[in-house]
């Protein structure tokens, strides 16, 4: 397995610097290994699916954004391992999910964000019809060697305001996390506690008149028990969090602990108003979607009765 993932990270590479398409990249043989990966895990109506979804692809395969059909196909396969055999995640709610354009405004934790790579799964694997998730991340990460081109092939964007209305205004499902990096780095001791939220969310879906969907997910916030940060570190290296995580320094700890997360998607809210109110006006309205969701997860920790099943 680790030396199909540097084979992957290689054609990544190659496809980037010499404008190959990434099949061509791959290769054959490591092709032929990462479909049958694929068949395994994301069932046989898996084109079927990736068929009903709408895309904008240019002459060289690719969306404006970056979007690489045939990398998004080997990235599901992950999520679709994370989703339905690691993690085991039960959703409820999907069937709330409209058609059209839509923001996903959801909790955010576990030191990485592999919460937004199983909602992405959640989207495209159970919803019906099958949804292509976008997600905004944040700048820093694209300036990490690999990740950067990696999330832009996987058809992620950087979380800057035009991408979010373009992505929008062609009637795209867009995931954002309001908490950002402050939700992502939570020690133990803050988990389902939610951090403040950002306004530009809810200024988007005002001046685009796009409903919100709150999600709620539990589970995330124990994968990886963070102890605590270390600032001096993030800093130095560029990062927003350093976390202390010592399940690392165990053989096998640095994947992530076998929880079993559980998405609670709510029903869509629509707002009114002018997207450029004063901050205290947008507050009120950001305020009642952090509410709902922080309902949703003191709900969600109240029925859970076990955490790994």
């Amino acid at each position: 397995m680790a030396d199909l993932i540097d084979q992957v990270g290689h054609a990544l590479t190659l496809a980037r610097r010499d404008a190959l398409p990434f099949a061509r990249a791959l290769g054959d043989r490591t092709r032929a290994q990462l479909d049958a990966l694929a068949e395994a895990l994301l069932g046989p109506d898996f084109h079927d699916r990736l068929a009903r979804v709408p895309m904008r692809l240019g002459p060289a395969g690719v969306d404006p954004f970056g979007l690489d059909p045939e990398v998004m196909k080997y990235a599901l396969t992950v999520a679709a391992f994370f989703h339905r055999i690691w993690f085991r995640t039960e959703v409820h709610g999907i069937e709330n999910v409209p058609r059209g354009r839509v923001l996903l405004i959801s909790n955010h934790s576990g030191q990485v964000p592999i919460d937004g790579m199983v909602i992405g799964a959640t989207m495209f694997l159970d919803a019906e019809p099958p949804r292509l998730l976008r997600s905004m991340v944040e700048k820093w990460s694209q300036v990490l060697p690999f990740i950067g081109t990696l999330f832009a092939r996987c058809g992620q964007v950087v979380g800057v305001p035009e991408n979010a209305r373009t992505l929008l205004a062609n009637e795209e499902m867009l995931l954002v996390f309001p908490e950002g990096s402050r939700g992502i780095g939570k020690p133990i001791h803050k988990r389902y506690q939610l951090a403040d939220f950002g306004l530009g969310f809810m200024r988007l879906a005002l001046e685009t008149g796009t409903p919100i969907v709150p999600i709620a997910v539990v589970g995330a916030e124990e994968q990886y028990i963070n102890v605590g940060n270390v600032g001096v570190l993030a800093r130095a290296l560029g990062m927003p969090n350093f976390p202390l995580i010592p399940q690392l320094f165990i053989p096998g700890g640095q994947l992530p602990l076998p929880v079993k997360y559980r998405l609670h998607v709510g029903e869509p809210l629509l707002f009114e108003g002018d997207p450029d109110d004063d901050d205290a006006v947008i507050e009120e309205k950001v305020w009642m979607v952090k509410a709902t969701i922080q309902s949703m997860l003191n709900r969600g920790l109240k029925e859970r009765r076990r955490l790994f099943w």
